[in-house]
């Protein structure tokens, strides 16, 4: 199952996944923070989103400005959002999946499916589920801030994800990940007075146990013969393609029968979930986001990168070589596991390359460019669902299995890149994304207080 990561998707994650998958993701929609004021100016300097004018100590506690968001964390949230569209574009294209049928059998098609799967598949839902997990202690700070009680807040939240994430599957994209997050954000909400040490190796424990179910999996797919299951597949695809080049009907009866499959994807991913948002979480209690221009940050993220990459390059080229090729059907899913087991070592490469590269002047204007998309990742994950559903199924071109994954993946990228540009602007006039907006009423059962 391929996952946003959203979150207001920190949503979002949250697509902040949640998060707001997220984080999404996937959807975290109020990534703030009252660090000390050396970290908020050095966020100042990368392109903070916030008031800048410094307070007196003799101005009243009333027109204090709103704690500076962290950019690091938008900036991340951004990025995994782009990496989030490449995988789920791939299904909604009727690309994944299909092995060497169709457009996606050219060689460079095969080559760009090849490289989303060594390098993007399962491993940015786990960097938008860390950030959840991140922007979970934010939201945590920001209700002592206000003097409010976080679990109805929390739960509030999450009940709003859930039935935003459940509208998206049935009408827009099935692989979401949005009800992930509200499920299993409950596992979160339920730890989070435990001690940050004994998070962090409960969340060990929870990919040990995960890890030790997929190898177990794993070896035994590999030891029976799967060569017999290719024409009950070819009719399953045939069926599908079929339904979503159909009516808005059939697109619709198409995902609501893809539930079973979202049900088994949660129980085999959701084990990942959990440990990404707990340690998520323990980063947030720890503050390791932010200042990581310090020589002991540089040191520590340094040794990750360098260790992730070592580790999850080469489960990346077994999986894709498992799953495009050029190894056996039998290979497939065993192939598959390992890249998953590998994921969490790539996907925290990628974040702390990039809070390496956010420290240096290109490093933050990157980061200016990616933060507004992040912001708002809950609704960018949404629109992204929209424009997908509008032109892969019968909403409208009904493309689905027609184009190669080479002009599918390019054409994300494009549009992308639009989404960057459409987000900073929003952000120079409003604080919140419109979905964010509507997530943040839920969550404080009231108007979101204007942006000043």
């Amino acid at each position: 199952m391929n996952h946003p990561e959203t979150s207001e998707t920190s949503e979002t994650s949250e697509t902040s996944e949640t998060s707001e998958t997220s984080e999404t993701s996937g959807t975290s929609e109020t990534s703030e923070t009252s660090e000390t004021s050396g970290t908020s100016e050095r966020i100042g300097h990368i392109g903070s989103i916030g008031p800048g004018r410094p307070v007196s100590a003799a101005e009243p506690a009333a027109v204090m400005p709103r704690p500076h968001r962290i950019v690091e964390v938008d900036a991340l949230r951004g990025f995994a959002l782009c990496g989030i569209f490449l995988a789920n574009v791939l299904v909604m294209a009727g690309i994944e999946g299909r092995g060497g049928d169709g457009p996606s059998a050219s060689g460079l098609d095969q080559a760009a499916h090849w490289l989303v799967m060594m390098l993007v598949q399962t491993k940015f839902y786990l960097l938008f589920s860390f950030l959840f997990g991140y922007s979970t202690t934010l939201q945590m700070d920001s209700a002592e801030r206000d003097g409010a009680p976080f679990a109805p807040r929390m739960l509030r939240r999450l009940l709003g994800l859930f039935v935003l994430g459940a509208l998206h599957a049935v009408l827009l994209y099935p692989g979401d990940i949005l009800t992930t997050y509200a499920v299993l954000g409950l596992v979160l909400f339920a730890a989070r007075t435990v001690d940050p040490a004994r998070m962090w190796r409960a969340a060990l424990r929870v990919y040990g146990a995960v890890a030790a179910l997929y190898l177990l999996l794993g070896a035994a797919v590999a030891l029976v013969d799967t060569g017999g299951g290719d024409e009950g597949l070819s009719a399953s695809t045939a069926e599908l393609t079929a339904a979503y080049r159909g009516g808005p009907a059939d697109v619709v009866r198409a995902n609501m029968d893809a539930w079973t499959d979202i049900l088994a994807g949660l129980l085999m991913m959701g084990g990942m979930v959990v440990a990404a948002f707990l340690a998520g979480f323990v980063a947030g209690r720890r503050r390791l986001l932010t200042g990581t221009g310090t020589p002991d940050r540089v040191a520590r993220l340094r040794r990750i990168c360098g260790w992730g990459l070592a580790v999850g390059l080469p489960g990346g080229v077994l999986m894709a070589a498992g799953t495009v090729g050029p190894l056996g059907a039998r290979w497939e899913i065993p192939m598959f596991i390992v890249g998953m087991l590998t994921a969490p070592a790539l996907s925290g490469a990628y974040a702390c390359g990039l809070l390496l590269w956010f420290t240096t002047p290109r490093g933050a204007r990157l980061a200016a460019r990616l933060a507004p998309a992040g912001r708002m990742a809950l609704t960018n994950y949404l629109v992204q669902s929209l424009v997908m559903a509008l032109v892969f199924t019968g909403y409208g071109a009904a493309l689905y299995g027609r184009v190669g994954a080479a002009a599918v993946l390019g054409g994300a990228l494009l549009f992308y890149g639009c989404q960057l540009l459409v987000s900073a602007r929003l952000m120079e006039r409003h604080r919140l994304g419109p979905v964010e907006r509507l997530l943040r009423t839920v969550t404080l059962w009231g108007r979101p207080t204007p942006r000043a």
